[in-house]
């Protein structure tokens, strides 16, 4: 009996795979449109194509559906969708770069169902979680290492070892949730508990706070030493986050709002870059022959889109500079239109739903303080660099999950993508919906 899998996972899994080819065909036919407005003929390698993607979405299925029966049926299909019409964008933009992202999305999904593999039981994790603390540190760490880290774009977040590039800080923020949220879930009634009270604010014991803020510290160093704003920015938002819903404090929140307040201020204060940042953003328009001229094409092309857009491959995103990674969304408010863009921000909304609908359906602490924090994680990201591309805003530079050109960060979101997916499977179990 322990063997036989429940209706309910079967149906769950029959829906996930209807919805993963659904994926399938939107971004096989994404891709034709594409290649036709760019070049007026299928390309030769169109067959290929579409049998190599159908194969990778469906090995992504299988591990689910072996690994995790009883996982949530939306967050995979949601993910491919995003991945796939990345993918196209990234196509229609340059074949080299496309080359390389199918060998790093054949690399992400060999990931996701290793991490589905590797976790029968998510709550294991809570056994490492200092070993993840010191990982996350040295991976935050690593760029800054002479001979090994390197500048690229103004911040120093890239690492070579041999012929591989690669952003350790990808890994480092999966790294850091884990820890929190094992911490924060043994520590949780220490720290509601509090001592000292400050500005109506009631704070934990030092000794007991200590580990915490020395992760949080890492974030401090980002933005100071590797000049990363976003990932400072995203460490320290998974910081109060985790916090806030381990306590039920809602002054945390309030006083992490202060502290962000109080380090922007400073920031403004003492870094040329951020001040660059801060007045391109406000104006970009006096600065169209410089450091501007990126936000300003960004917002011709979503001008140049409208409601329904140029059609797939008959815009000309290629005029922005950094099109493949920061600034993909505006690729595809320029071709898709406003209902490309709407689809984008509306797959991100449901993932983010869901996750926090994995999170709310576990009774453990860790899994769900876990589920949160990756949450937060993949929402937060998306959230800085779409505002940042739509000017509400300064932009930060971060990559747009599932959807940006680069392999680092494809890889570290399939495997949060594998982490959400394997504590809802054990929710499932939890809850007797599927087989212990």
């Amino acid at each position: 009996m322990a063997n036989t899998i429940s209706p309910l996972a079967v149906a769950r899994r029959r829906s996930e795979l209807g919805l993963v080819l659904l994926a399938a065909f939107i971004t096989g036919a994404a891709y034709v449109l594409a290649s036709l407005g760019k070049n007026a003929s299928l390309p030769a390698r169109i067959g290929p194509f579409l049998v190599s993607l159908l194969v990778l979405l469906v090995c992504a299925h299988i591990g689910v559906r072996k690994f995790a029966p009883g996982a949530s049926p939306l967050l995979l299909p949601l993910t491919t969708l995003l991945h796939g019409i990345g993918y196209v964008m990234i196509a229609r933009l340059s074949d080299r770069l496309a080359g390389l992202q199918a060998t790093w999305s054949l690399i992400a999904v060999a990931c996701f169902i290793a991490v589905l593999m590797a976790l029968p039981r998510v709550a294991d994790l809570l056994r490492y979680q200092y070993t993840f603390l010191f990982l996350g540190v040295f991976l935050q760490l690593l760029p800054l290492v002479p001979g090994v880290g390197f500048s690229s774009g103004g911040a120093r977040i890239w690492v070579s070892i041999g012929p591989i590039n690669f952003q350790p800080g990808e890994f480092a923020k999966l790294c850091l949730a884990i820890f929190f949220a094992g911490y924060l879930a043994e520590q949780r009634e220490v720290l509601s508990s509090g001592g000292k009270r400050i500005a109506g604010v009631q704070l934990p014991e030092m000794r007991t706070f200590l580990p915490v803020m020395l992760a949080w510290g890492v974030s401090v160093v980002v933005m100071v030493a590797e000049k990363d704003l976003g990932s400072s920015l995203l460490f320290f938002t998974l910081f109060v986050v985790l916090l806030w819903v381990a306590t039920e404090r809602t002054g945390y929140i309030v006083f992490g709002g202060g502290l962000f307040m109080l380090g922007a201020f400073i920031a403004y204060n003492m870094f040329g870059h951020v001040r660059d940042r801060f007045a391109i953003w406000l104006d970009p328009w006096s600065q169209y022959n410089g450091k501007g001229y990126q936000i300003v094409q960004g917002m011709f092309g979503f001008a140049e889109g409208g409601i329904s857009g140029t059609g797939l491959g008959l815009g000309d995103p290629t005029r922005i500079p950094a099109v493949k990674n920061d600034f993909i969304f505006a690729a595809i408010g320029e071709e898709l239109g406003l209902f490309g863009a709407t689809a984008v921000l509306a797959a991100f909304v449901f993932i983010i739903g869901s996750g926090l609908c994995t999170a709310i359906r576990t009774d453990n602490a860790f899994e769900k303080l876990l589920a949160v924090g990756l949450t937060t994680i993949l929402g937060v990201q998306a959230f800085i660099i779409l505002a940042g591309v739509l000017r509400v805003l300064p932009l930060t530079g971060v990559t747009l999950p599932f959807m940006s050109y680069g392999g680092s960060s494809l890889v570290a979101n399939y495997m949060l993508l594998g982490l959400l997916i394997a504590i809802s499977h054990s929710s499932a179990r939890r809850l007797h919906e599927v087989p212990q």
